[in-house]
């Protein structure tokens, strides 16, 4: 059984509550990634990706100072790294998820991140495709 913990990107990019939507470009930027998790602490606060900051933020005008924190999603849909890639596929899929945080069980601790491209790129099976045909159904 392939879990979360086998495919999931270890390396993650974070900020705190201060950061400002420029901040957070910046490391999108260099990082060449789409998300950047908001931490309070060790605790997951919410999540922001490039789509939001797009939609939210620079499509209503926003100052690039503007606190990250009013832009990002808040009630972030985590999973235990000991999920089965499949289960993982499947909640993405309904939730309609391109990213997936992913939590050490015992502390909920973040400990990594899945995306669509991880499911593609580090799985034998069809996970990607059925994660993918949730995400893309119109609410």
């Amino acid at each position: 059984m392939t879990t979360l913990k086998d495919i999931m990107t270890k390396d993650l990019t974070t900020v705190g509550s201060q950061a400002t939507i420029k901040d957070v470009a910046q490391k999108m930027k260099q990082g060449d990634i789409g998300n950047v998790l908001l931490m309070d602490g060790d605790k997951l606060a919410g999540i922001v990706t490039d789509r939001d900051l797009v939609i939210r933020a620079v499509a209503d005008g926003q100052d690039s100072s503007a606190p990250v924190s009013s832009f990002a999603t808040k009630d972030v849909f985590t999973m235990p790294s000991s999920t089965d890639v499949s289960a993982a596929a499947k909640a993405m899929a309904e939730k309609q998820l391109r990213r997936l945080p992913v939590t050490d069980g015992d502390t909920g601790k973040v400990v990594g991140i899945v995306s669509l491209a991880d499911l593609s790129n580090r799985t034998d099976g069809n996970a990607d495709k059925k994660a993918l045909e949730g995400i893309s159904k119109p609410n």
